[in-house]
């Protein structure tokens, strides 16, 4: 990561720099920007866990996307609601045993960011998920990278 996204402190400042970045035709530089932001924004809650973090870290990068589409910042409210009721690993559980897939996976692609899956934590996080969000996860991975080839 660039020193100078290193050291903004802000997700404020960190979407000044990304905006600023693409106008000075430096996509490189606003992506990195936006996983800085992302990641000041889940270091703000407390996790206690690497996998907390991660996942706290998935869905601030989701309500990123929906900045980007929207022009504003929307809350991911359902999936705050199920946080604050069941806590961020079982909110990840949940989300992945759904039978419907969001289009998350899909935006998060497009912004470089598919490493904040929920999918994708829970693969780099086994131990704190259940076997069988762990089997969901590898299967939706391994047909979203058969859908990009």
């Amino acid at each position: 990561m660039d020193d100078r996204i290193k050291n903004l402190d802000t997700p404020k400042k960190c979407e000044i720099f990304a905006r600023n970045a693409i106008a000075h035709g430096r996509p490189d530089l606003a992506l990195e920007a936006n996983q800085r932001a992302v990641q000041l924004r889940a270091d703000e809650h407390g996790a206690e866990t690497v996998a907390e973090v991660e996942a706290l870290q998935a869905v601030y990068a989701y309500e990123e996307l929906l900045f980007r589409k929207n022009g504003k910042r929307v809350r991911a409210n359902r999936t705050w609601q199920m946080i604050k009721r069941h806590g961020i690993i079982e909110a990840v559980e949940r989300a992945v045993k759904r039978e419907t897939v969001t289009q998350g996976y899909t935006m998060l692609v497009e912004m470089g960011l598919q490493e904040h899956a929920f999918e994708a934590v829970i693969l780099r996080h086994p131990e704190a998920f259940t076997d069988e969000a762990i089997r969901i996860s590898k299967m939706r991975l391994e047909e979203w990278s058969g859908e990009a080839n």
